[in-house]
């Protein structure tokens, strides 16, 4: 359920018309090509971009570890690339729907997988089907949160016929943060961001300014970020934050170049708007949390995403509330205690900061 943002994206150019999701190409720059990939749900798309690499092509992001998918990039490469070959894949995380191809793309063509090293090992965690019964780590946290048995059987239920977890990659060749790529004539820094996975690539090119975003920003939607069972304690929404800033240190003018929604410029008013965006949501349940006077993560959900379509709703949503609910933490307004039950509760702190 990405965290939508409905406002007027004032600041922002769209340049470029978007590809149709078949396998057509547009170019953004001198070789530089985008290309759309349908996807079946409610976020229907992901862009994907082919980078000139001497007589061939450098991928970055794959689409998902569908049929339909494959049959578009047989289409692509015996098409406008035919007699291209690629020179390596490089996917900005691990999502599926990023890195859902790495490995057919790659064995197909015989070249490296590039990744961070974080993304590369969170991938290889994550592609596995949940087993039965759930993890007692699992277990515990949907409880904690204050989800019943039934709302955590619907979630676990829905995650375990998941149709699109990949082949997990073998191996990789690790990029780094700062780190400066050469791609056929361009070079390209690694710009690392936090909070929607754990070390996403962004690729920005100073010399043309145009960057590679991948989904640490976006146009329309905001990223998810969540916390998870993996990693309770986590603060996903203040490293977010702190990677926009980070990225708000680049050229104004940068053509941004993201993984779903249209190529765009005004990266400085985005980065704004979504910083904006999360301020509002954070005063809302803190709101929500003060006039409660207690409550679950489960409850804080209820009220701050009302709208939700079904078991995969409600699991981002979790996870985006506790996601707020943990940056409160950090900055000392909220406070949790573990009730007799087991379960979190949330309140505002008797000294909490003005």
């Amino acid at each position: 359920m990405p965290d939508a943002v409905n406002a007027a994206n004032v600041g922002l150019s769209h340049p470029f018309a978007a590809p149709a999701s078949d396998g057509a190409l547009t170019e953004v720059a001198p070789g530089l090509m985008w290309l759309r990939l349908p996807m079946p749900m409610a976020l229907d798309h992901i862009n994907v971009y082919l980078l000139r690499d001497g007589d061939g092509w450098r991928l970055v992001d794959t689409g998902l570890n569908t049929e339909a998918t494959r049959a578009i990039w047989d289409r692509v490469f015996d098409g406008p690339l035919a007699g291209s070959r690629l020179t390596g894949v490089l996917c900005t995380h691990f999502h599926y729907d990023h890195a859902g191809l790495a490995t057919w793309l790659a064995d197909r063509f015989g070249v490296p997988l590039q990744m961070t090293l974080g993304e590369f090992h969170i991938m290889r965690t994550m592609g596995v089907r949940l087993p039965e019964p759930l993890p007692p780590e699992q277990a515990r946290f949907y409880h904690r949160c204050g989800l019943d048995a039934d709302s955590v059987e619907r979630i676990v239920g829905v995650l375990r016929k998941d149709p699109f977890i990949p082949p997990s990659p073998q191996s990789f060749e690790r990029i780094r943060d700062a780190e400066r790529l050469s791609i056929g004539e361009r070079t390209w820094q690694v710009v690392v961001g936090e909070g929607h996975t754990p070390e996403h690539a962004c690729l920005y090119c100073a010399d043309e300014r145009i960057l590679i975003a991948g989904d640490q920003l976006l146009p329309r939607v905001s990223s998810n970020v969540l916390v998870t069972s993996i990693e309770p304690e986590a603060n996903p929404l203040g490293l977010w934050l702190h990677s926009l800033r980070k990225l708000d240190t680049l050229h104004p003018d940068t053509l941004v170049l993201p993984s779903h929604g249209d190529v765009f410029k005004g990266l400085h008013a985005r980065s704004a708007e979504l910083q904006h965006h999360h301020k509002r949501r954070l005063a809302d349940l803190r709101e929500q949390v003060e006039a409660a006077g207690e409550c679950t993560a489960s409850e804080a959900m209820e009220r701050l995403f009302p709208r939700r379509r079904g078991p995969v709703d409600d699991m981002l949503a979790l996870g985006e509330t506790l996601a707020h609910l943990a940056w409160w933490r950090v900055e000392g307004t909220i406070e949790r205690r573990l009730d007799e039950q087991g379960v979190w509760r949330f309140r505002c702190a008797a000294d909490k900061p003005s």
